[in-house]
């Protein structure tokens, strides 16, 4: 909580006037009793008009100037804390772009939503609330029963007994609660987790007519979520109903006292109204404060849970001079690499080593799970291996400055993702400055021509988020293009042709071969058509590497890469000795 007060700072001026004004609100109110109390001694019973008619005017002036004061401190309040909420989640944006794969893989999309907009706003109300009442209720609480020492002294007696009480009841269930609060933000995170992964799988769900489990999962976690609100709501519900029985009591006590006090002559009519006046507010305030402790529970716990993705630091180091890499040396180079995934258990990679030289092709291949993606993810330096050496130019890609390597590369990911806005925008992702021409020569080369022109508009079409309004092969296209763009000394193309007939892959494999420059490619595919021209293919196994060599020397000496192969075409599998005799 400490460090988001930071945010703070930048609006002291704010943070201290909006509960000055509001403590000058509440003087206002505490001098209302006062002239009440005047009007009944001194007015009603002289029968005094002219003092019931300046202590009118008196209270007239009081609700005016503390109404006015009340805006100010609203103003004020809703500055302070409107603009640290912009403050905080710019900042949490930030930090969070600069968080590793490693650590978004570890905290999960939903979590940081869920920090980002719920627990954020909660916050941000929590000081608005904080800045206005925190002050404004014990003062107007202590100040009533300073007021009510100075009207009489055995009457105020009981305000010194039921304050001390009812602090104990609320400051008691507020720390009862917050631990609570934090567990119903949590089982939201996991609620929240489960309607994404539905909405974003609800096409899978229904083919196989799991719509029924789904909403049953759904009931049971959101059955759970409500039980534990409404325990936390009912154990915050304690604190209205207890704060009135004590304060109804000591009132009884307080009229029981006034009564004997003025039946003997030593307190005044208006004087017992006053103090069961002041009796009053501090019921109005304790309601406040109650209803005021339930938020910054909720706040405190949101609070707490923010800090701690502050608390994530980025795994990865950057140098800060530029390396210096050499065009003799290999494009890549992979030496020995180990790799595993934070809480993954098994390596992923197993001593991996090869060169890739510039402008060579190289295919990477295996089945499902065996490592493909983790291996090019290592290049762009996603993740740091655990032991080895990943050089990009002859330099280990730990030893470039941030930023310096991702611009050496191109990639196009297993996820074809385009964003909101026209074609032309998002294929200057990787340049900024990219003409028409130099789009549409990306374009041509990723085969997406067809697609561009069979849009309204061409390069000003507009592309719905996600690219939702494309079909998946034609968002693949545009994420090539879009790499091309960049014109990058390495492109990876992580099964980014899935999507793509073979007539498509083809043309697609055919144009990037004849890019001019010295490009080195990575096609990362499950089909053996797709790299089977590529100057050497890589075959991995389970994290091992299997094989190296060319389509006919890994045909011929390579039974992982074999299997694949003979899987997509067994037509051309070859005849046992077995079967020849037949």
């Amino acid at each position: 909580m400490k460090k988001l007060l930071t945010f703070l700072t930048k609006y002291r001026r704010e943070s201290i006037l909006a509960p000055a004004f509001k403590l000058s609100e509440a003087l206002m109110d505490l001098l209302v009793p006062l002239v009440v109390a005047a009007i009944i001694n001194q007015g009603i019973a002289n029968g005094d008009t002219g003092v019931i008619l300046r202590c009118f005017l008196i209270l007239i002036l009081l609700a005016v100037l503390g109404m006015g004061f009340s805006f100010t401190a609203q103003w004020f309040a809703a500055r302070a804390s409107v603009g640290m909420a912009t403050d905080l989640r710019q900042a949490l944006f930030e930090h969070i772009q600069r968080l590793t794969y490693s650590e978004l893989d570890s905290l999960g999309t939903d979590t940081l939503i869920t920090r980002m907009t719920s627990d954020l706003n909660q916050v941000q109300n929590g000081v608005n609330l904080a800045l206005r009442l925190v002050l404004r209720s014990p003062f107007i609480v202590f100040g009533a029963m300073i007021m009510a020492f100075t009207i009489d002294l055995q009457c105020a007696l009981i305000f010194a007994v039921a304050i001390p009480v009812l602090a104990v009841i609320v400051f008691g269930i507020m720390l009862a609660c917050i631990p609570l609060y934090a567990k119903a933000q949590a089982g939201l995170d996991r609620l929240l987790g489960l309607t994404r992964e539905n909405l974003t799988g609800v096409r899978v769900i229904r083919a196989f007519c799991g719509e029924q489990k789904e909403i049953d999962e759904f009931d049971r976690r959101n059955a759970a979520l409500t039980k534990m609100n409404e325990f936390v709501g009912r154990l915050s519900a304690l604190m209205n109903p207890l704060t009135y029985l004590l304060i109804n009591v000591a009132t009884i006590f307080l009229i029981r006292q006034g009564a004997l006090r003025v039946h003997l002559g030593a307190l005044q009519q208006g004087n017992v109204v006053a103090l069961y006046n002041y009796m009053a507010q501090i019921i109005v305030e304790l309601i406040k404060l109650a209803s005021l402790v339930i938020t910054l529970n909720k706040s405190l716990a949101c609070a707490n849970r923010i800090e701690k993705i502050f608390d994530v630091q980025p795994s990865l180091q950057y140098a800060e001079k530029t390396a210096n890499g050499s065009m003799d040396a290999p494009a890549v180079a992979v030496d020995g690499v180990c790799f595993t995934y934070t809480g993954g258990g098994a390596e992923a990679l197993q001593d991996i080593s090869f060169t890739a030289g510039r402008g060579e092709t190289i295919g990477v291949i295996g089945g499902t799970g065996c490592g493909k993606t983790t291996l090019v993810n290592l290049i762009p330096r996603f993740y740091d291996v655990n032991a080895g050496t990943v050089q990009v130019d002859g330099v280990d890609v730990r030893k470039y400055p941030e930023g310096a390597l991702i611009q050496k590369i191109g990639i196009v990911p297993q996820k074809a993702v385009l964003f909101e806005g026209t074609i032309r925008e998002n294929m200057q992702w990787g340049n900024p400055q990219a003409t028409d021409d130099e789009i549409w020569k990306a374009i041509d080369f990723a085969q997406a021509r067809e697609v561009v022109e069979g849009k309204q508009g061409g390069l000003d079409a507009v592309i719905e988020q996600g690219g939702r309004n494309l079909s998946g092969g034609q968002r693949q296209r545009l994420c090539i293009a879009r790499a091309l763009v960049k014109t990058p000394e390495i492109l990876i193309l992580d099964d980014s042709a899935s999507a793509l007939d073979f007539a498509t892959d083809l043309r697609l494999r055919q144009a990037i071969r004849s890019l001019d420059g010295q490009m080195t490619v990575f096609i990362v595919s499950q089909r053996t058509a797709s790299v089977r021209t590529a100057d050497r293919i890589l075959v991995l196994d389970n994290g091992h590497l299997a094989g190296v060599g060319t389509h006919d020397a890994l045909l011929r000496e390579c039974p992982v890469y074999q299997e694949i192969y003979y899987s997509q075409y067994p037509d051309e599998r070859p005849e046992t000795g077995k079967e020849a005799a037949k």
